[in-house]
């Protein structure tokens, strides 16, 4: 077994959990103060922030109707997806992230440290502004609020503020923002929830989640989620699938060509990705000499897809029961992954899409039988990797997104 640690490394990951942990429970002007503390010892003060640039905004002649998402851009979704919406040329798409770690933030239009929900009311009252004049349409991410203290740090409220000035409004939903603990609990034998070391998180999360279906999902506005198992949480609510890129083919190397093949698991969250589970098994396969195990933590994106590139396989998660943008990266790279789906995730994209979805089924009790299956059949998953790649490719490519994302916010397409 090998480990890859990026600059960052697990230090630094572990001391910046333990500032951010536990701040969901707090009541949300609290919350604010503490991060307003935390700046203003980190920078010598809490500083002004400066508004955003004309890279945040379409142009003023622009001929397509403008959209901001904003302001979570979780694992650079909103930023791939408003770069989707300018690529087929539905609309000229923008995003805003407020960040709190800068070290892990992804591209976005405008990013600014969470500080920002600091500055003075004078501030967001120009954000508004300038965002009620540059755009025709806003998705709001994750029920976080956009304008501060403007309207009281309320979602529901800047929602509607919006709608009175003319814009469109869409809701857009990624994962443990909208989804219950006890729901996932009730049905997953091996929810990272009801794991001892996360029952606290859990509780905030389920705080968080009851919150945001309390004050949003009322309102009656376009809901989109970002993975095909929030469809049940999200009555109503349509799938804008994750956007990855797809690498150029010709600079990606073979797969399952190696007589020891490289198994590669970026544990993102080791608790949640369940690796807890799955390193026992890898590490006895790699002692044995059949594969050559990597594991890697505190990588930046750009090195997690050059990782993904090296790999014959990917070992995603194996506690969710879902896939997302790690799974969709592996599989854009041509590699065979290997993950936990739930067979109701399974059959919603086949629904949706009319396709099966190429990523190979594995609990981690069931994950040495399946790996020795991939070696002893190489040529078949082999094949299943292409599927995988030309997946990617009619999915999450961006144009399905896009479309998802102009038909809720009734834009002409």
């Amino acid at each position: 077994m090998s480990q890859v640690r990026g600059p960052v490394g697990r230090v630094a990951h572990a001391a910046w959990s333990l500032v951010v942990r536990g701040r969901a429970q707090l009541p949300r002007r609290a919350d604010l103060l503490l991060e307003r503390a935390k700046w203003a010892l980190r920078r010598g003060g809490a500083g002004a922030v400066p508004p955003p640039g004309p890279e945040a905004f379409p142009a003023a002649n622009a001929s397509r109707p403008a959209v901001l998402l904003a302001p979570a851009n979780f694992a650079g979704q909103a930023h791939a997806w408003a770069g989707a919406l300018t690529a087929v040329e539905v609309a000229e798409g923008r995003n805003w992230a407020y960040v709190a770690n800068p070290v892990f933030a992804f591209p976005a239009s405008y990013v600014v440290p969470i500080s920002v929900y600091a500055q003075p009311r004078a501030f967001f009252a120009e954000l508004y502004g300038r965002v009620v004049d540059g755009f025709d349409a806003v998705v709001l991410e994750s029920g976080r609020p956009l304008f501060g203290r403007l309207f009281g740090f309320a979602p529901e409220r800047e929602l509607a503020a919006l709608r009175e000035a003319g814009l469109a409004v869409a809701l857009m939903w990624h994962g443990s923002d909208i989804r219950l603990p006890s729901w996932h609990v009730a049905g997953h034998t091996a929810s990272p929830y009801a794991l001892p070391q996360l029952r606290r998180r859990a509780r905030e999360l389920e705080a968080t989640a009851r919150r945001n279906r309390a004050a949003l999902l009322g309102l009656g506005l376009p809901s989109l989620v970002s993975t095909p198992d929030l469809l049940e949480l999200v009555p109503g609510a349509a799938w804008c699938p994750s956007v990855v890129a797809l690498p150029d083919a010709a600079g990606l190397g073979g797969v399952l060509q190696r007589a020891v093949p490289r198994v590669v698991h970026v544990p993102s969250n080791p608790l949640l990705k369940g690796t807890d589970l799955i390193e026992p098994v890898l590490r006895r396969l790699a002692s044995a000499g059949l594969i050559e195990y990597v594991r890697a933590e505190g990588l930046v994106a750009a090195q997690v897809l050059e990782l993904y590139r090296t790999a014959d396989i990917v070992l995603d998660q194996f506690r969710l029961g879902i896939y997302g943008v790690a799974a969709c990266e592996a599989m854009a790279a041509g590699r065979v992954v290997v993950s936990d789906v739930d067979a109701s995730v399974r059959a919603t994209v086949l629904q949706e899409t009319g396709l099966e979805l190429p990523v190979v089924q594995a609990t981690a009790a069931e994950l040495e039988t399946v790996l020795g299956q991939v070696l002893a059949e190489r040529d078949h998953f082999r094949a299943l990797a292409a599927q995988g790649r030309a997946f990617v490719e009619a999915i999450h490519a961006g144009p399905r997104s896009a479309a998802a994302l102009a038909a809720a916010l009734g834009l002409p397409r």
